[in-house]
């Protein structure tokens, strides 16, 4: 028996709880990690490169959106791949392309360089983290699988406040190429050698059950699960797995579009860096805040209405954000941004899970993720081209509002399927 798996299963034995509490710790790192990337820190680079290199807003925003197809394209395949053989592989992957690719922008000399190096970065946001961190998730929980994603949201907002921290004061000292090479070096320390030594597939491969599922004998395998269990073809098949895909297409832009947007579009009503740097933190702090109190979103009360309530949320963010004149302003609107974004990120991928089951999550994740994807893709674009053609950022926001309540009636028709067991 190898080294690492005689380590995990001594690891195991000793520990006096369920060996999910060390994977949604080793996830949270994992999450952490996964901001070096993020749209919150890219934008605090955007003006800094704009300003050296003349690039516009539009081709900043355009690496962001291929990244993104990438990650989507690569989806599928990587989410059959994490149902056989499990999320570790897919993590470390995620964590070093992200390390890699981060801290070779540092070197950017042209926009080529440039997109290529944050398409990588952006392509291991959209696909290997995301598919990672939900699937490990849903492979251990199931009792207090929405707790456990809280806690993730929490960890990944965390790194949204801190990443662009980092970012910033390093920044400051040292210039943006020293920030970007700092945000690489703190993915790969924080993200790697736990996510490596200690993460493992399924809880059936210690001998142990799924986080709260009953305690019988028979529940030892995936199968016996007691959720449903769709597999892809099933879940295709159903009007709620295209509800929640446009419920997904909906939401995404706004979220992506404002993220990497907020510190040039704050900086342009007149407020300092540090302001908009502030502001982002802010949208960071109270997504973490906003995705933790999701987690105990009481189960009586349908999922969908959950997502209707973030969907109103960032509807109300739009506004919020189109009348800034002031920092007090700019740290209203960037809470209430991360109010929704952080609702988002919580109950949509426990939507996904409790709708259709763990058995085939990886499969199903992988193919909605196109449509996440595609939202996250569409929102920059079409942010930056509003901007380079009207001159300021309302009429993208005004974009953003509406598509935000549309998504909040998606929402409301998004039922779960009829159960269907393996």
């Amino acid at each position: 028996m190898e080294p690492r798996r005689r380590l995990v299963q001594g690891l195991a034995a000793r520990l006096p709880f369920h060996y999910g509490w060390v994977i949604l710790a080793l996830v949270c790192l994992a999450g952490f990690t996964r901001q070096g990337s993020a749209l919150g820190t890219l934008s605090l680079f955007v003006e800094p490169m704009i300003g050296e290199f003349g690039w516009s807003h539009t081709s900043i925003s355009a690496a962001v959106s291929v990244g993104g197809i990438l990650g989507a394209l690569i989806a599928p395949a990587l989410g059959s791949f994490l149902d056989r053989n499990g999320a570790r592989a897919v993590l470390l992957l995620a964590v070093l392309l992200t390390a890699g690719s981060t801290f070779l922008l540092s070197f950017s000399q042209s926009l080529a360089w440039f997109f290529v190096f944050y398409c990588v970065a952006r392509m291991s946001f959209a696909g290997p983290y995301d598919l990672g961190i939900y699937g490990s998730v849903v492979n251990w929980f199931y009792r207090r699988r929405a707790f456990a994603t809280s806690v993730v949201t929490l960890a990944q907002m965390i790194g949204l406040v801190i990443m662009p921290l980092v970012a910033y004061f390093v920044m400051q000292a040292a210039g943006w190429r020293s920030a970007w090479a700092a945000v690489g070096a703190t993915v790969l320390v924080v993200g790697f050698l736990p996510v490596w030594l200690l993460h493992v597939r399924r809880p059936e491969d210690l001998g142990q059950r799924l986080e709260g599922a009953p305690e019988s004998p028979a529940a030892t395998s995936v199968t016996s699960s007691p959720e449903p269990a769709y597999t892809r073809a099933q879940a295709l098949a159903t009007p709620a797995f295209w509800l929640l895909g446009l419920f997904t297409l909906l939401a995404f832009p706004v979220q992506a579009g404002i993220s990497l947007h907020q510190a040039p579009l704050l900086i342009e009503r007149g407020l300092a860096p540090g302001v908009a740097a502030a502001a982002v933190s802010m949208f960071a702090l109270s997504s973490a805040t906003a995705g933790f109190a999701y987690g105990f979103w009481p189960r009586r009360v349908p999922l969908r209405f959950a997502l209707l309530l973030t969907g109103v949320v960032l509807g109300a963010s739009c506004l919020a954000m189109a009348n800034v004149a002031s920092p007090l302003q700019a740290y209203f609107a960037a809470s209430l941004l991360g109010a929704g974004v952080g609702g988002l990120l919580t109950m949509l991928p426990i939507a996904w899970a409790d709708y259709f089951g763990r058995s085939s999550y990886g499969a199903i994740r992988g193919v909605a993720l196109g449509f996440q994807v595609a939202g996250q893709a569409l929102g920059p674009v079409l942010s930056g081209v509003l901007r380079d053609w009207t001159g300021d950022y309302g009429a993208s926001l005004a974009t953003f509002a509406g598509l935000a309540v549309a998504a909040g009636v998606m929402a409301v028709f998004a039922k779960p399927p009829r159960r269907s067991r393996g």
